[in-house]
């Protein structure tokens, strides 16, 4: 970044500066890439302790009235009258699902996380940048209905606690933890950040202040995304951070979360999904596919371009056998062992807290590994190729710089901690 680019800033923009932050443009914010422990530390902690990002440059859509549940099962990928656990329950007060917004033609407009905090009150996340693109989606999509949209980018700051001792710290600072923590399962929210609402007292701070607190993230380990008002997020980062120091709690850039996310087999929205039909990825369980997968459970934008999709693209994760990576885009290509040339590089990245003990993917976070066992970590992403692979099936991988051989695989980083029960984390 020039001294002569604009960018954003979140609340938390003077503390990373005073703190050693290695900053960068991101989605239009500067933001930290790492702070002075360095990337394969910050991601070593979120596995085995925690880490807490700033995660203030994604945007929040906040829809409401009686009608916004209808407005959203038509925008939203997912159906929300069955997407609630291995039952497919209904979405309901206190709980979250992630899809996507598709555009008429398939494509991606941006991936979301979607909590219902109340019977006509929904909050959506979505990446930085896009909370006027999604805004503008639904408000063209109303058509009479009566909801109330309104874009809360800049307007609220988020952070990211994430890694097994995340509870213990989050603890430490909340009025009632106990009764907080007290059936938060995965994908559950409760709470509200503002101060006026009759949900704001289901969570607050000792402070007294309210969060709306999540039980999610982007790294695929357990922990949460904590939703409040600009004012009070310096406070709460670092009395946060004091009170989990002695729980190996640290900061955390954008950096490691790329990595974690990768190895936890996450996409990068407008990078790993976005201008092509959303088809053959990874990510098919965000549509709504009925018990045989012939068609879908409900109509929604996009979906008749889907179903009828020719589209010869296929998005499959990979897994390398050393740390070295390639650069991503369309000038890296992929090719299969004869050399003939299959598609492009989405994400290379290294996954620092894993490696391979014969041939098998291991964690560091696991507990039944060789003693003294350090991972060298491996590279690992996605690809777009032309043809469809085997699990297990050898690529190459080549930029400039060097030719990688890696390995399609169908998960990359095991005994990931998202979905672990609250009682084992606290």
């Amino acid at each position: 970044m020039t001294e002569t680019e604009e960018y954003l800033e979140t609340p938390l923009h003077d503390w990373h500066m005073q703190h050693g932050g290695k900053m960068s443009c991101f989605g239009g914010y500067h933001m930290p890439l790492w702070y002075q422990k360095g990337v394969r530390e910050e991601h070593l902690t979120v596995l085995l302790q925690a880490g807490m990002f700033d995660t203030s440059h994604m945007a929040v859509v906040m829809v409401s009235g009686k009608d916004s549940f209808d407005l959203l099962q038509y925008c939203f990928s997912k159906d929300l009258n069955a997407c609630v656990g291995p039952k497919k329950r209904p979405l309901a007060p206190g709980k979250s699902v992630y899809g996507v917004f598709l555009a008429p033609h398939g494509y991606v407009i941006d991936d979301a996380i979607i909590s219902q905090l109340d019977k006509d009150l929904f909050i959506i996340c979505v990446n930085a940048g896009m909370g006027q693109s999604v805004s503008h989606h639904l408000e063209d999509e109303k058509e009479g209905r009566e909801v109330a949209i309104v874009d809360y980018t800049g307007r609220l700051a988020k952070v990211d606690i994430q890694g097994p001792a995340s509870a213990r710290a989050l603890a430490t600072v909340l009025a009632d933890p106990e009764k907080v923590f007290s059936r938060l399962t995965y994908f559950s929210c409760r709470g509200h950040f503002d101060p006026f609402s009759p949900l704001a007292d289901k969570v607050r701070l000792v402070s007294g202040a309210p969060i709306l607190l999540s039980r999610a993230g982007y790294t695929g380990e357990f922990g949460f995304e904590i939703f409040l008002t600009t004012d009070k997020v310096v406070d709460f980062w670092e009395e946060v951070l004091a009170k989990g120091e002695d729980l190996g709690l640290i900061p955390c850039g954008l950096a490691c979360r790329d990595s974690l996310r990768a190895g936890a087999v996450l996409p990068l929205s407008h990078q790993d999904i976005g201008n092509w039909h959303f088809v053959n990825n990874p990510w098919q369980f965000a549509l709504p596919y009925n018990d045989d997968g012939s068609g879908f459970t409900k109509d929604f934008i996009g979906a008749d371009a889907i179903l009828h999709s020719t589209s010869r693209l296929l998005t499959y994760p990979f897994a390398g056998f050393d740390p070295r990576k390639v650069d991503r885009g369309e000038h890296t290509k992929v090719a299969d062992e004869k050399g003939k040339l299959l598609g492009t590089v989405l994400s290379c990245v290294t996954d620092v807290g894993i490696d391979r003990i014969d041939g098998r993917i291991v964690s560091m976070s696991q507990s039944d590994l060789p003693e003294g066992f350090r991972p060298r970590g491996l590279c690992c992403g996605f690809i777009k190729v032309r043809r469809a692979l085997e699990i297990g099936e050898r690529v190459f991988l080549q930029d400039a710089r060097r030719k990688l051989s890696v390995e399609v695989v169908d998960d990359i980083r095991p005994n990931r901690s998202a979905r672990r029960a609250m009682k084992e984390m606290v």
